[in-house]
């Protein structure tokens, strides 16, 4: 394979606003690829404003990266001059590792440039959730993984969690329900893999992912809920995620729901996550008799089977969903509203409900993840591909 251009710590640093601007620009030109490719150059200055010199610069400069290229050869036509060649992602060389760890499994996949899934494992976990161990088994996972998929080459990992998650120390702060605190995530993972490793909060990953792939993509603002054993929220307002300080933004764990009736471990009654946690619909399913374990797909079975009880039980859930995103409408008020849920991700019926609670007005904004499929994979993976796809130029491929 030939070489490609990388930065290196050697070359003469430009001025910083020279680099902030060749990064922005180089930015810029990446997502139009990847949202408009193939594409020609000429067109990418219309739609980005850039000139045509800094488009066939930094075009040239992601060609040599490996991460754009020629989407066909050139096409005589009659007219006078040079004919537009047009350019594309490069989806065939690079792919970037995802972890994802929940409560009751891990997540190891590989991604392509375009967010898609390319090879997927679960790890469901055993013994005490210790943080090496589960990360060990989560970068054999990716190892087997780019063993079974070779002519690969990994520009990193991206590693999302549910609970406090830090991106900038890459370390998950608190994660209750898994028992961690303060683990260092990216020191770890990177020692065990070799590779860059990135590390945020799987709502905030999600909000990218749609921003980056899904049916956000050119939304002005986007709020993201994610729904599973862990309750959270992200926001964004044009390229822009809100973290807060150490990233502490969407935690709404215990935000009071109206017509909540569960206890929370905090003492109060009908907090989101008490009310909504995939915990509280297994035990309520086993109270009822519809299930025997903890596992919500069961419900989802029950109720495909026909049980009403099921049935009731998610849509009730969904409907608390429904209240919980009409709270955040009117105090965020987002474009568009992108909702993580199983009942909501699989049935009609769940998902009138969710809209139904939120009102006519505004349901439209309302709709499920675009990664139904693979959403965790997803959560994972596009950590590191939005690390790619705002600094192209930072992301070398021959540092790897």
């Amino acid at each position: 394979m030939p070489r490609t251009e990388a930065p290196t710590l050697s070359s003469p640093v430009p001025r910083i606003a020279d680099r902030d601007r060749r990064r922005t620009s180089a930015s810029v030109i990446l997502r139009s690829v990847l949202e408009h490719g193939p594409v020609a150059r000429s067109n990418i200055a219309r739609l980005t404003g850039l000139s045509p010199a800094s488009v066939t610069d930094h075009c040239a400069r992601l060609t040599r990266l490996g991460l754009i290229r020629e989407a066909a050869a050139p096409r005589q036509s009659g007219g006078v001059g040079r004919p537009h060649v047009p350019i594309d992602l490069d989806d065939t060389r690079f792919v970037v590792g995802g972890v994802h760890v929940a409560v009751p499994h891990t997540t190891v996949a590989l991604l392509d440039l375009r967010g898609r899934v390319v090879a997927e494992r679960e790890l469901k976990h055993t013994g005490d959730m210790d943080p090496c161990d589960v990360l060990d088994r989560a970068a054999d996972g990716l190892a087997a993984l780019l063993d079974a998929a070779p002519g690969s080459r990994p520009l990193g990992v991206g590693f999302a969690a549910g609970g406090w998650v830090d991106r900038d120390s890459g370390v998950v702060v608190e994660h209750p329900l898994l028992g961690w605190r303060e683990v260092p995530v990216r020191d770890v993972l990177g020692a065990r893999t070799g590779l860059p490793v990135h590390v945020d909060g799987h709502a905030r990953a999600l909000v990218n992912a749609e921003r980056l792939f899904g049916r956000a993509r050119g939304s002005g603002s986007v709020l993201h809920l994610f729904v599973g054993n862990v309750v959270d929220a992200a926001f964004a307002t044009g390229d822009e995620v809100h973290h807060g300080p150490r990233s502490q933004a969407g935690a709404i764990a215990h935000l009071p729901v109206p017509g909540g009736t569960e206890t929370c471990h905090c003492g109060r009654v009908g907090c989101l996550q008490a009310e909504l946690s995939e915990r509280t619909l297994c035990r309520r399913a086993r109270a009822a008799g519809v299930v025997q374990g903890t596992n919500p797909r069961h419900v989802l079975r029950a109720a495909r089977d026909g049980d009403p009880v099921a049935l009731r039980l998610l849509t009730d859930r969904a409907r608390m969903t429904g209240r919980a995103v009409g709270l955040l409408l009117d105090v965020l008020n987002p474009e568009t509203v992108v909702v993580t849920e199983l009942g909501v991700l699989s049935r009609e019926d769940c998902l009138a409900a969710l809209r139904d609670a939120v009102g006519s007005e505004r349901a439209a904004a309302v709709a499920p993840t675009s990664f139904a499929d693979s959403v965790l994979a997803v959560a994972g993976g596009s950590v590191a591909l939005d690390v790619l796809y705002r600094d192209p130029l930072g992301t070398s491929p021959e540092a790897i």
